[in-house]
């Protein structure tokens, strides 16, 4: 008769080579408690162990703020040069049907009209790239993203 060898069935998650067993505790007042969690959560950490270990150890980590309105200005600049290359298609095509459909005195006179409406469009561009330029001015100076410890 054979002997069946008996085989044991290795389930379950492999041991670490560097298991974590020792444990700490602390407590924290309210104000403390409410400090911990807002930089906890500016930091962009979602384990508090691991943020509290790496603020033990010196490591440094970043602090994230998103300044909505700064974000809204962005999305809505955006948007206002994608309407400013419609407008350049819509001129094209403006200026062809012109040329095509009216008469030369007639053409002329509207094509002054949109003349005039495009050095409006000019002088608002230009107060655009200057509040840009402002907004830009005051992103290096304040910053989007910090770094603290």
């Amino acid at each position: 008769m054979e002997q069946k060898k008996k085989s044991f069935n290795k389930s379950g998650r492999k041991p670490k080579l560097d298991p974590r067993t020792h444990r700490y505790s602390f407590n924290l007042d309210d104000v403390e408690n409410a400090k911990f969690l807002s930089f906890f959560d500016r930091s962009g950490y979602t384990i508090k162990a691991h943020f509290i270990k790496n603020c033990i150890f010196g490591k440094s980590f970043k602090v994230l703020r998103i300044d909505k309105s700064k974000v809204d200005y962005y999305i809505r600049l955006s948007q206002l040069f994608s309407q400013f290359r419609s407008i350049g298609i819509l001129y094209n095509q403006t200026v062809k049907e012109l040329h095509s459909n009216f008469a030369e005195k007639k053409a002329l006179a509207l094509l002054y009209k949109l003349e005039q409406y495009t050095v409006e469009l000019v002088k608002t561009n230009q107060q655009i790239i200057a509040l840009t330029k402002q907004f830009e001015a005051s992103y290096k100076e304040k910053g989007i993203i910090s770094a603290e410890k």
